[in-house]
């Protein structure tokens, strides 16, 4: 497996690490690649009972997708690439046993995605969270505006996703994007104890439970929507001008093209 996805089990937990702390835990086609061939491992194996995402170092889970790739993307490869990723992620939902996301400093973007996809999240006091997207002026693809609503309503999620606003995790938890924050001390801690606890209890009623739990009916529609939403901003100007001023560490100039 890619050393950017670093994947051990103890006592009945998996432990799954996005492993590019040089680069914030960004996710690039080899970590996107290495979690596919993971979850590839999860679905068929019952080595774990219980999944832990969490980030390497103290400064991000995820920090979003790699910038360089993304400004490569057109139209039809940001169609491709997002249908991809949305068919991982709705694999991790709908996985038979239950995750946690231990967050611990920046989940943005997709970061923030992965962590919706999940069945817990906790936060370390460090952590930030938030859907930068439209400050490149593009939309979360990967399911952002799909889950995000059905987790903390309709409208402070379209507050987060159209002003870009990074939050932090005091207010995640209030708005109930969290479910549990801990000192960055103490969250590998918590999160295994709780992994632990749910590791005990019979594993056929945990598969039902999340089974009867998923929403993904209300979800497979609203992403088709998405989708299409985000090859559109692929194919602006202004989303074009958005990625260069970024790179070129300056101020775009928007025309509404």
């Amino acid at each position: 497996m890619s050393e950017t996805v670093l994947f051990e089990v103890k006592e009945r937990v998996g432990y799954v690490t996005f492993n590019r702390p040089e680069a914030r835990n960004a996710m690039n086609f080899e970590m996107f690649e290495a979690l596919v061939k993971l979850v590839d491992r999860i679905e068929k194996g019952e080595e774990c009972r219980v999944l832990i995402f969490r980030g390497a170092g103290e400064k991000s889970f995820v920090s979003g997708s790699d910038i360089m790739e993304l400004g490569k993307r057109t139209v039809l490869t940001a169609m491709e690439n997002a249908q991809i990723r949305k068919g991982l992620f709705s694999r991790i939902e709908r996985l038979p046993i239950p995750s946690i996301s231990a967050v611990n400093g920046f989940a943005l973007g997709i970061g923030c995605e992965i962590a919706l996809c999940t069945t817990i999240r906790v936060g370390s006091q460090n952590a930030r969270f938030g859907f930068p997207e439209i400050n490149l002026g593009i939309l979360p693809g990967i399911g952002g505006t799909q889950r995000l609503p059905l987790l903390i309503g309709k409208s402070r999620a379209a507050e987060l996703i159209l002003t870009g606003r990074i939050i932090d995790a005091s207010e995640a938890y209030r708005i109930g994007l969290v479910d549990h924050i801990v000192s960055l001390e103490k969250l590998d801690e918590q999160c295994a104890q709780l992994a632990t606890e749910m590791a005990s209890k019979p594993s056929i009623a945990v598969k039902l439970i999340l089974q009867a739990l998923c929403p993904e009916k209300k979800i497979d529609m609203g992403e088709v929507v998405e989708t299409l939403s985000l090859g559109v901003c692929f194919s602006t100007e202004d989303s074009r001008e958005e990625l260069a001023a970024f790179l070129e560490k300056r101020k775009p100039v928007f025309k509404g093209k």
